[in-house]
Formats: structure tokens, C-alpha cells, sequence
């Protein structure tokens, strides 16, 4: 998806209403955080109150994922007034050859193709799980869940994780914090790295394991989000590269 068409993108989300520098290298656990500064006497608390702004906050932004070893990705999010979400992932898709959406409403989640001047199809959805479900593995592209589904984690004092505010990574913009799991022996509870937000709750970066995201351009929100196409059967697209297709031989049997 060609920068100038995902910031059209953007563009359009917002007035329909409906609807960045070198790689960098992903941290590792043990050091996914710079220092914490002196003033974080509460990092928790702040977070908790970004990521309440953030649920009652309605935009859409494009941002760019660098997966490293050179490999960027650009990524928009639509979140509705309602709670309702899109995220696009160029070539998130079919071992990066097609771009993909994930879309929540009310009736579930959705994975739903997209049109583009290199794939010029009509769009269609197929569902992949119930409202407030999680998405299949093999169908999971990782970074819609930093827009919705931890919200509710940053929000919950009972959760076993450990907050503190560092210092904003390179060109990002608002207040970042370190968020690290406190329970060794279970399943980390969100993507343990660094998340930065604006004081209204919109995400501006993020550090984690699978890259570095970091907004590009915003505007409004529309009052709910939409699917872009129809919701037919089938199989949904996987993250692997489908089979070469094998040309029959036009040489003459013997």
C-alpha cells in the first residue's frame, strides 16, 4: 500500500465518516525500555488515564511498522466514536502480496480484503470471530491489538504488569511508557515494550516485539466504522505466500 494512498486513506476515514527514519532493531525483554525519568512517580496511573482518553477517542491515523531488516509497513487505524475499529496492514497478507483489514463492529470480526491500484478488486469480508473475540493465530496480524484490545489491561489496577514513564523514543510524539509483565510463570498479559500517547488518548508509538509503530498523520474519527465490502463464505486470507501455480506443459506427449 504506496504511502500516498494510505494517507488518502486517512483522509477519507475522516471526512466520510464512515468508514520515520532508519529500521530499527525490535527490543529484546530484558531491555525494552530506556530508563525510567524522575519525574514517574506514577507511570501506572498516567497510563491508565491515557488509555481511558484513548477509549472514548475517535480518529483515524497512519502510521509506519518497521519489522526490521528493512521491512516497513504501513499501517492505518480507524476507531469509531462507538467503540467499533479498522486496521489496514499493507501486504499483511499472503506472505505480504495482498493488504488486509481487520474490522470490529457489533456483529464481529472481520477480515476483509482491499482494493488498490496494483489489486484493483472489490472488497469483501469474511468473519473470524465473535464481538470482543480474538482473533485466530494464523490469522492474526499482531498490531490491531495495540489500539484496542490493551486498553482495557492499561486500565485495570489489578493487572499484573509494571508501568513507568521514560523518555519518548526518536520521533514520537506525547509521553512514553514502559509496560513489562510481573507474572513470570504466565502468559504476558499485553505486548510487553514502550507505548506512547497524546494527552487525548490517541496512540502516537509504540516499541514492541514484532517492530517499531509510529504515527504519520491524524484526523477525525467518523461516528462508527463500517465493513468495506460484502460479508461472503470461504476461507480468509493467510500470512503465508499461497503456491506457485504450476503451468501445464504445452510440450507434446510422446
Amino acid at each position: 500500500m504506496p504511502l500516498s494512498a494510505a494517507v488518502l486513506l486517512v483522509a477519507a476515514a475522516g471526512a466520510c465518516g464512515d468508514a520515520a527514519g532508519g529500521t530499527t532493531t525490535p527490543p529484546t525483554r530484558s531491555a525494552s525500555a530506556p530508563a525510567a525519568t524522575a519525574a514517574s512517580t506514577d507511570g501506572r496511573a498516567e497510563l491508565a488515564g491515557r488509555a481511558a482518553a484513548a477509549m472514548d477517542k475517535a480518529y483515524a491515523a497512519l502510521y509506519s511498522l518497521d519489522e526490521g531488516g528493512g521491512k516497513v509497513r504501513n499501517v492505518v487505524a480507524t476507531v469509531g466514536a462507538d467503540g467499533t475499529w479498522k486496521v489496514d496492514v499493507g501486504g499483511g497478507a499472503l506472505g505480504g502480496t495482498a493488504d488486509v483489514s481487520l474490522v470490529s463492529i457489533a456483529t464481529g470480526v472481520y477480515q476483509c480484503s482491499i482494493s488498490s491500484a496494483t489489486n484493483p478488486i472489490t472488497p469483501t469480508c469474511v468473519k473470524l470471530a465473535e464481538a470482543g473475540k480474538r482473533v485466530p493465530k494464523e490469522y492474526d496480524l499482531q498490531v490491531q491489538r495495540l489500539f484496542r484490545q490493551w486498553l482495557s489491561v492499561f486500565t485495570d489496577r489489578q493487572a499484573a504488569i509494571a508501568v513507568a514513564e521514560v523518555q519518548p523514543l526518536a520521533g514520537a510524539k506525547g509521553d512514553c511508557f514502559s509496560v513489562d509483565s510481573t507474572a513470570a510463570s504466565l502468559a504476558d498479559p499485553v505486548d510487553i515494550g514502550i507505548y506512547c500517547y497524546s494527552t487525548d488518548g490517541v496512540l502516537t508509538a509504540a516499541r514492541v516485539s514484532f517492530g517499531v509503530l509510529k504515527m504519520v498523520s491524524e484526523s477525525t474519527g467518523p461516528a462508527t466504522v463500517q465493513l468495506p465490502g460484502a460479508v461472503v463464505g470461504g476461507p480468509p486470507m493467510g500470512q503465508d505466500a499461497p503456491p506457485p501455480v504450476v503451468q501445464p506443459s504445452l510440450a507434446p506427449s510422446a
